[in-house]
């Protein structure tokens, strides 16, 4: 038996739960997960659903379920279960949430391959190459008419993406900032970690910033890449109660120990095809 992960979106109306149901039984096949959520912000119907099957031919599945399901306008998305998502992490040299994602994945935690890293710095080329992985050094200059530009930065980046059949980009504390061209191109496909002071305390230190105004809690976002700096549509969330004993580099340590979380709950997430767009927010079924 093959085991199918389809996700569906499309306007909200009467019958379509029916016809993707039907088209299960014609493509031969057996649910053995569903789960669903009706927008009533965008009027979206959303569903995310498992089945197996006894036909091998992916094609002809896509084309027996999909039959009926024409007339809803739908957004569908069917794949082989076991086929996983390949994964580009970008890092600059805050490293722990690219240690963080290099463990779960060598254990196999996270359901992903990860056939290229990127970074605007060395640092982390030694920790990649012992995990067997490729490193991709892609330096990014201030001047904007240089050979290390960020529009050749973005270009030599969407060469690797190409190259290595990139589904997904992590931004694994990547300190550059993506133009809104990049950001366009990897819409829906770029995940982003940032602590949640954001935007109360920007700019550098914000962890200092915060202990500096005595705050209570602490926590990190992880969320898609838009142009909107830090406000695309949010994945994950985590939060983590501090005191007024704690010194601000306990702040920073907690405040990396959410973040390594939040990313790697998003990224599986991500992989297992449970978070849905709908505009500007995102339907995620745990």
């Amino acid at each position: 038996m093959q085991q199918y992960v389809l996700t569906l979106t499309c306007p909200d109306r009467p019958g379509i739960v029916r016809a993707l149901a039907d088209g299960i039984v014609r493509a031969e096949g057996n649910i053995l997960e569903n789960a669903q959520f009706s927008d009533p912000v965008t009027g979206t119907f959303c569903v995310r659903t498992q089945f197996e099957t006894t036909l091998e031919d992916e094609d002809a599945v896509r084309d027996r379920v999909g039959a009926g399901l024409s007339s809803f306008d739908p957004v569908l998305s069917i794949r082989p279960a076991g086929r996983r998502p390949r994964v580009l992490l970008m890092v600059s040299r805050f490293d722990h949430c690219l240690v963080d994602l290099l463990y779960r994945w060598e254990i196999g935690e996270l359901p992903v391959d990860i056939p290229v890293v990127v970074s605007n710095h060395k640092d982390a080329r030694p920790l990649v190459e012992r995990h067997g992985i490729p490193f991709g050094w892609i330096p990014v200059g201030r001047d904007p008419s240089g050979p290390n530009s960020k529009a050749a930065a973005e270009a030599r980046l969407f060469d690797l993406i190409e190259e290595h059949a990139v589904d997904v980009v992590v931004l694994a504390r990547y300190m550059q900032v993506l133009s809104d061209d990049a950001c366009r191109r990897l819409a829906g496909r770029a995940i982003n970690i940032h602590h949640s002071f954001l935007p109360g305390f920007k700019g550098a230190k914000p962890y200092h910033q915060a202990y500096a105004r005595g705050v209570k809690l602490i926590g990190a976002t992880a969320h898609y890449v838009t142009a909107d700096l830090d406000e695309g549509p949010i994945i994950e969330q985590d939060v983590v109660r501090v005191t007024h004993a704690q010194d601000a580099e306990a702040l920073v340590a907690i405040g990396r120990d959410v973040e390594r979380v939040v990313l790697a709950r998003a990224l599986k997430l991500h992989a297992d095809n449970r978070v849905i767009l709908t505009g500007h927010r995102t339907v995620v079924f745990g």
